[in-house]
This record gives C-alpha cells, structure tokens and sequence, in this order.
C-alpha cells in the first residue's frame, strides 16, 4: 500500500482508539456506581486499546513489532473481560447494590400461555 493510505488509516484507528479513552475514563469518573464504572473501564480496554493497537500494527507494517502488538491485542480480549466479570462477581458477592434511578425488577406481569393460564398452573 502506498505510505500515505497507511498513516491515514492508522492515524485514523489511533484516533477513535484514542477518543474511545478518553469516553471510556470520562466515564470512570462520570458513573455513579461501581457496575457502570466497571462497564466504562472494559470499553477502554478493549474498544480503546483494540483501536489504538491496531492503528500501531498498520504503522508497524509486517515486522516482529506487529506480532508483538498482536499478542498484546490478545491479551487485551482475552483478560479483559474475564477481570471484568470476576469483579462484578465479586461485588455481587458482597452484596453492594446498583444505583438505579428507577428499579424495575419483580414489576413485569408473570408470563401466560395463549389460553391464559400460567406455565406449569394445573399441569401436575
């Protein structure tokens, strides 16, 4: 490819990866409780640094550099969601409770079959 095709589109994946930082830490700071924080830190750690990596790989060309940012890439999307839902796991476990503006849970009507009864009402 042409060298200027390549620093157009890598500056352009180091751009959004970059922009998906800074949203990602404004929301860090921004949420008010620690599930909508930990949501907005795995958006910086895959989107953002799956943006950034890969406009490093497209400036690095096909060189050892490139496969090292690969395996870091990797280890991005592979650690980072794991981390994520041991830590909600985790707050769940020790019992710390959303911040919702409106609780919706138990509000919804109970399911009915299409003759109006409930599943599993009278069936023993």
């Amino acid at each position: 490819m042409s060298p200027i095709i390549v620093d157009v589109l890598s500056w352009i994946l180091i751009g959004l990866g970059s922009f998906f930082i800074v949203v990602g830490a404004l929301g860090i700071v921004r949420m008010p409780d620690v599930y909508t924080r930990m949501h907005a830190a795995s958006v910086v750690d895959t989107v953002g640094a799956g943006f950034l990596l890969g406009g490093l790989m497209v400036q690095a060309g096909l060189t050892l550099v490139t496969l090292k940012l690969a395996f870091i890439l990797l280890l991005f999307l592979l650690t980072g969601p794991v981390v994520s839902h041991a830590l909600a796991q985790a707050a769940l476990a020790a019992d710390v409770e959303p911040e919702l503006s409106q609780d919706r849970r138990g509000r919804r009507p109970p399911r009915q079959d299409n003759d109006g009864k409930l599943p599993n009402d009278g069936d023993a």
